[in-house]
This record gives structure tokens, sequence and C-alpha cells, in this order.
């Protein structure tokens, strides 16, 4: 048998409270709504093990094409659990980190829509000017922008 290989990282999920509202904040981070629609019935249920459901899912996609990030908002069954407001130091906890060409003045957006500080915008060896902010329902959003060159062995956490 052919081991399998992998094509690409085709999306990210996170389930909201309010779709709109969610939709709004991701667009002001420069994420365009590429698709929205209902997915109900027993079909999606038999996939994510929760039986017969119904969920309203915006696609929403980076400038470039190929990164998605996929927004649920659950009709039913209803939602059992809320993690968005755990320490981000919780075991399978949540955060998305942007790339972004001018950080202060998205982050200046990005406070007047409701967005908080975590910490504070700092400069990671002249590579990132780096934050976390807590965005839309308290989700923890990481926004860096780089400042020089990387190489192989950098990565942004």
């Amino acid at each position: 048998m052919t081991k399998s290989n992998l094509i690409e990282m085709n999306n990210m999920g996170i389930v909201v409270a309010s779709l709109d509202k969610a939709i709004s904040f991701f667009e002001e981070i420069g994420l365009q709504l590429e698709r929205r629609t209902m997915v109900e019935g027993e079909w999606p249920g038999r996939v994510t093990g929760l039986g017969d459901q119904k969920v309203e899912v915006a696609m929403m996609v980076t400038s470039d094409g190929h990164s998605r990030l996929e927004l649920s908002q659950f009709i039913s069954p209803q939602v059992v659990a809320d993690y968005r407001m755990a320490p981000v130091n919780s075991l399978g906890y949540l955060r998305l980190m942007f790339r972004v060409d001018n950080l202060e003045e998205l982050l200046d957006r990005l406070l007047k829509q409701e967005a908080e500080m975590v910490g504070e915008v700092v400069n990671f060896e002249n590579v990132y000017k780096l934050c976390y902010i807590r965005g839309v329902e308290g989700l923890l959003i990481g926004l860096a922008e780089q400042l020089g060159d990387l190489t192989t062995n950098d990565i942004v956490e």
C-alpha cells in the first residue's frame, strides 16, 4: 500500500456564537467571505459524530487565496462547552496567527471593534513585531509584522 502524502492544510475551523460578528471581525483583519451556507441533516452528523445537526457555516479566505478559516454557528445541537476565555496555556487551546503589513494601523482598527490586548506589542529579534489580542467572542488572535529576513529555523509562535 502506498503511503498517503499531505497535499495541503485546507482550513482551520472555529465555532462561534455570532456568525455575523465573526465575519465582520475577520473581514477587518483582511479575510474575505468566500461563501456562507447552511449545512444540515444526518450526513454532516455522520462526519462529526453529532447526529442530526443544523450549522450555518462561513468560509473566509486570505487575500492570496491559500488559507481559509471556517466559521460555524451551531443551531442544533446546542453548544455544550465554551473554551474561549481559557488561559493560553490550556491544553488544546486555539490561537490564530496572521502576518500583516502594518501592525499598528490594524491594531488601532481592531481595538475600536472591541478587541483587547493580551500583553503588549514586542519586537522578536528584529524579525517580527507581534502581539496577541482577544478578538470577537474572546478568540485569541496573533498579529505579526515581518521586520527582517527569515531563516529556515525561525518560527513565529
